[in-house]
């Protein structure tokens, strides 16, 4: 559950070969999608009832479900897919639209999060975590990967990933991580 108090945010990726106002027209899509989809949920209604922001990405290409050579978009798609199928206890709540004037083509993916996910001052990624909290007594930590941390640092990493609020949001951070606006 997530508390009250954290901003929360609505965020689409979209195609960037469509106008921007195609663009804010698929993610409006998606939206009404996602409201339908989650109309009862606790988290989504706080996002109605209080923060409303919406932030549209870029999601590259959409290769209409062509599952042999998916476009950037379909990519980001099957990633919370896998996601979700790894993690059922920490499923991403999302909707898609497919554009039925663009022979279906997958046009917009929405879901919420909440600023543990998008707020990297409070809550950094887990690298700069890492690095704030060990660079004095371990200096190496500036040239090993993500993973090779996690490894070495177990304990730390569970910390981290309670102060974010879980997977889930570990998950959304990494997705959302170097996208740009639409």
């Amino acid at each position: 559950m997530i508390p009250q108090q954290l901003e929360l945010r609505m965020y689409f990726f979209v195609p960037y070969n469509i106008s921007p106002i195609q663009q804010a027209i698929q993610a409006g899509h998606a939206a009404l999608e996602y409201a339908h989809k989650y109309k009862d949920d606790k988290q989504f209604i706080n996002f109605i009832n209080t923060w409303k922001t919406w932030i549209i990405l870029n999601g590259g290409t959409t290769n209409n479900n062509d599952v042999d050579n998916p476009g950037t978009l379909d990519c980001i798609f099957y990633e919370i897919l896998e996601h979700d199928a790894n993690l059922k206890n920490e499923m991403v709540n999302f909707s898609i639209f497919k554009e039925p004037d663009l022979n279906d083509a997958l046009t917009a993916i929405c879901f919420i999060c909440d600023e543990r996910v998008f707020n990297k001052e409070d809550y950094p990624d887990w690298k700069n975590y890492v690095i704030d909290e060990l660079m004095n007594r371990h200096p190496d930590v500036l040239t090993q990967d993500k993973e090779e941390l996690m490894e070495r640092f177990p304990e730390l990493y569970k910390e981290w990933l309670n102060k974010i609020g879980g997977e889930k949001n570990a998950f959304l951070k990494d997705l959302l991580k170097d996208k740009k606006l639409a």
